[in-house]
Order: C-alpha cells, then structure tokens, then sequence
C-alpha cells in the first residue's frame, strides 16, 4: 500500500488530501480531504473521510495554525488519529506559477525550490504560500518524493499570439508574457470530458472555472489555446478581492497622483478590489446573492458582464463553440450566475434549461441547444495526487 499527501497551499489557506495506492499503476484513491482556512487569524479545520464522516469541524487558535507549517502540524496529527500506521511516501504540491519552462510536474529538489522561490515576484499572492508548504513538507518527510504540480503547465501550448504582450520582445524574452493558471483545474475537467462526453472534448470547449479566484479557458481537443489570466493571477475576471482585467493606466495615475507605492498598489488590487471592493460588503458570492443591495447587485453585474464578454472573446478565439463547462466553488453552486451567463446567449447557439439548472444537473441545456453548458465539479487534488503517483513510478 502506497500513501500520497497531497497539499494545496494558498494565502491563507491549506487544503490536503490523503490517497492510498494499491499498487503502482492504479488510481489514487482518496482516504480524507480537508482544509485549514483562515490561517494565523481565526484559523477552521475541516476534514472528511472517503465515506463521507466528519473528522472535524472545528475552530483552532491562532498559534495553533500559526503559519503554514503549524497548519500541516495540525494535518498530521488529524491523519494519524484517522488513519494510524499512514506512511506518506510521496508529496504532491500545487505551486501556481512554474514560468515559462515548466510544462509538466517536476520532482522537488533545492535547485527547483529555488528557482519556483524567484518567480515569486509574478504571483505574489500564492506563490510564497506555496512555497512555505514545501518546505514545511520537506522537513516533516524528509524520505518522501515530493512532486511540484503547476497551475501554469497547462497552458504552455498556446500560439505565440496568445502568449505575447504588445511590448518590445526583449521583454518576452525575460519571462513577461501570458501564463495563464488554474491549470490544474482544466486539466481535470479536460479529463472528465473525456469520459462524460468525448465528442465534446475533442471539440471547442470554453471552461469556466469561478470560484473566489476566477478565470476562464479556450479548449481544443482538450489543449489550452488562450486564457482569461496573463502575466500574473490578476488579469480577466474580477474575483473575490482582484481586480481582474484593469487599464495599465489606472496604475500609472495611483503612481503618480495618488501617491502609492509598489506595496500600496499590491494590497490594492489582490486584496481590496474584486467583488469585496465593488460591492463594499463582501467578496463571497453567497453574501451578495443575499444581500440583494445595489452595490452587490451591481458587483454581481459586473462579474457576469466580465464571464460573457470573455465568453464571446474566447469563442472567437477557438473559432466556434461546441460546449461550455461551469465548474469552481461559484460556477459549480450559483443557479444565478449560470443563469445570468447563459440567458440571451441564443445568437451564439446556446439555450439554458431552468429546471435543469436549478437541479444542477451535469447538463443544464435544452435538448435543442447547439452549444452544450454543463457543470462539472472539478478536483485539483486527484491531479496532483496522479502525478504523485507518476513520479514515484519513474523512481522506480
């Protein structure tokens, strides 16, 4: 028997999963999946086993889940309670930004750790989160493979077109380019479509992935052809707290009118801006939906306007649509949202079934829709657990 961690670091947050092999060559299958949020200020753990059983639900103190290597503290000790005599053999890591040499999960060495530790600067946000969950696997299980998984992996195909910013090339040639992330969120849902549907995947598909992060993805055959997000995790749709898509301008004006920093602008656009900044009351989807205030109606507006206008861009993009794929904490549970999207949509083929909608049934067309919209929940850590396994397979 074979035992993976899987861990997906983010700001403030760890989510975690433990798979069990059978034996080298067969699907992880997941024991117990669960999150730490909230780190360092009023940090919640909880976790589930495989059948479905609560194995907590429970506020921690803050020193408690101090930091991120607390918070895997934490893990383990749930794990060993839960599953006593578990040996982890293999870590697997979502790390958002692999720049632009990494194509495919790598296993984690100093020379990887430190090379991921320098693009910091282009996903602030989440990278040196990341990080700091490496490391503190790293000396929890030191014999372990770990294995880095990157949000960016998925989209290193584009064409040079949608990969490339109207600068002079030099700085192409730097590394400023377009990235795109929530990689391996697409590579599940491209996964799925195979078995649900593969005369869609083989298709034109535009992926939704809206959640507290958001963007969306142009698909064909199952490989990404351009991407909603660009250089940094900022760009395209405005999300919980980002801003999403912004006139370099407007930074130029904060600069030099506004008199803000680098910091200043920083905490501006991750962490005030977004569905909190819009609507001045919140950056959870569920809130505003409640609210029913007209500065969350209108951050509401906004969101759907960005998700549409994406939504024809990408589809001319791929030159068609063939199927649109809702998945993400908001794109998986929101009636309303995937109602806002689709409604009025008819001139690009595609009709949304209410009842199907409001059920949340994997297909909410109608029958006599062209343009297929499914939801599909999606599962970064059966990715990352996968490639855990590959790895350890190499090694032998």
């Amino acid at each position: 028997m074979t035992d993976i961690l899987t861990l997906n670091a983010g700001s403030s947050s760890l989510k975690f999963g433990l798979f069990e092999l059978d034996n080298p060559g067969a699907e992880p299958v997941a024991q117990i999946l669960g999150e730490i949020d909230r780190i360092g200020n009023g940090p919640h753990m909880r976790a589930r086993s495989a059948a479905g059983a609560v194995l907590s639900d429970a506020r921690l103190s803050s020193e408690d889940a101090a930091d991120h290597a607390c918070a895997l503290e934490r893990v383990l000790e749930l794990i060993a309670r839960a599953r006593p005599g578990a040996a982890i053999d293999a870590v697997g890591h979502r790390i958002v930004h692999g720049g632009p040499d990494h194509a495919v999960p790598v296993r984690l060495t100093p020379e990887v750790l430190d090379a991921l530790a320098r693009l910091e600067p282009l996903a602030p946000l989440h990278q040196p989160h990341n990080l700091a969950g490496v490391r503190a696997a790293l000396a929890a299980f030191p014999q372990a493979v770990q294995v880095a998984c990157f949000d960016t992996a998925f989209h290193r195909h584009h064409p040079w077109v949608n990969d490339t910013f109207g600068l002079p090339r030099a700085y192409y040639d730097k590394g400023v380019r377009r990235y795109g992330f929530h990689g391996l969120s697409y590579d599940y849902i491209a996964g799925r479509l195979t078995q649900i549907a593969p005369h869609l995947h083989a298709g034109r598909v535009i992926v939704a992935h809206l959640g507290n992060g958001a963007s969306m993805c142009g698909m064909i055959g199952g490989r990404s052809i351009a991407s909603s997000m660009g250089f940094s995790a900022l760009d395209g749709l405005p999300m919980g707290t980002r801003c999403g898509q912004l006139d370099p301008g407007v930074v130029l004006y904060l600069m030099q009118h506004e008199g803000m920093g680098a910091d200043e602008i920083a905490d501006l656009l991750y962490r005030r801006s977004g569905l909190l900044g819009m609507s001045g009351l919140s950056h959870d989807m569920r809130e505003l939906e409640a609210a029913g205030t007209d500065p969350a109606n209108q951050a509401i507006g906004y969101f759907v306007f960005r998700i549409r206008r994406e939504l024809g861009g990408l589809s001319a993009a791929l030159g068609g649509l063939d199927a649109l794929v809702f998945c993400g904490g908001i794109g998986e549970n929101s009636v309303l949202i995937r109602q806002k999207v689709c409604e009025g949509m008819g001139w690009i083929g595609m009709e949304l079934d209410e009842l199907r909608n409001r059920r949340g049934e994997t297909v909410i067309s109608t029958d006599l829709s062209r343009v297929r919209v499914l939801v599909i929940p999606t599962d970064e850590e059966i990715v990352i657990a996968r490639a855990a396994r590959d790895m350890l397979g190499q090694i032998g």
